[in-house]
């Protein structure tokens, strides 16, 4: 598998980051992980705009979803070659409305659904074109996903937003890269069921016996470094902070 930073900035998009999104691919097939703030723009530098075969959403906050609103009309107006078949959109409960909703201007309440094919996410194990996946709920204000993603006997496994949770551990254990968010800071904020901290996010991974930790959705406002820092002392394997461009061979 082959794991691109298309996105990695928490809340709002960065000066040098759009929000969380992360393009996977194996085998000629490519899946994208969230689709926030700016993703959209981004996710041009690496492949064609209708070049994507399936799109998984963790939650339905803006800095997770919204640029999907620009993205409709990318595939229900073009021209070019005619209107784009419906491409499958794994979401929560409630994603095609609340994208309709955002957007605010379909040409009906069926819009969406004719470029999107929705599926609804619960708990469970399922394919996703060359790909094995499983997904667990989180702990987060909305519901929202975990994912972790299979190929060829290797893994990668995606946080989405999330607090401290048994089911985040356990959908990570022994995964080859840990895509973590790591909004809040050790010390400073202490709200549960929101988010991680760096020194959370580092004892999850340690917990998990992950192969690589890497930090995501770390807002604007908070330095990185100090996630980064925290998060290695207590995981004892490599870890870095995303940064967009980058790319994993996993």
């Amino acid at each position: 598998m082959k794991l691109t930073v298309v996105g990695c900035s928490g809340s709002f998009p960065s000066a040098d980051s759009a929000c969380s999104s992360y393009l996977v691919e194996a085998d000629g097939f490519r899946l994208l992980l969230d689709m926030g703030n700016g993703a959209l723009g981004e996710l041009q530098r690496h492949i064609g705009l209708y070049d994507l075969d399936a799109i998984f959403l963790s939650h339905l906050h803006a800095d997770h979803c919204i640029d999907m609103c620009g993205y409709f009309v990318a595939r229900y107006y073009r021209h070019d070659g005619g209107r784009c078949a419906p491409i499958p959109v794994f979401g929560p409960e409630g994603t095609e409305q609340r994208l309709t909703t955002a957007y605010a201007d379909t040409p009906s309440a069926t819009s969406m659904s004719e470029v999107f094919d929705f599926h609804t996410l619960k708990p469970g194990s399922f394919e996703i074109g060359p790909f094995s996946v499983r997904t667990e709920r989180v702990a987060h204000p909305v519901e929202t996903y975990a994912i972790r993603v299979e190929h060829g006997g290797r893994s990668l496994t995606y946080s989405g937003d999330t607090g401290v949770c048994d089911a985040l551990d356990e959908l990570a254990t022994g995964t080859d890269l840990f895509l973590c968010e790591a909004s809040f800071v050790h010390g400073k904020e202490d709200i549960p069921d929101l988010h991680l901290n760096g020194r959370e996010a580092g004892a999850c991974a340690q917990r998990a016996n992950v192969g690589r930790l890497v930090l995501t959705h770390i807002p604007p406002w908070t330095d990185g470094g100090r996630n980064l820092g925290d998060a290695r002392a207590v995981f004892e394997g490599p870890s870095e902070i995303a940064v967009p461009g980058a790319v994993y061979e996993i």
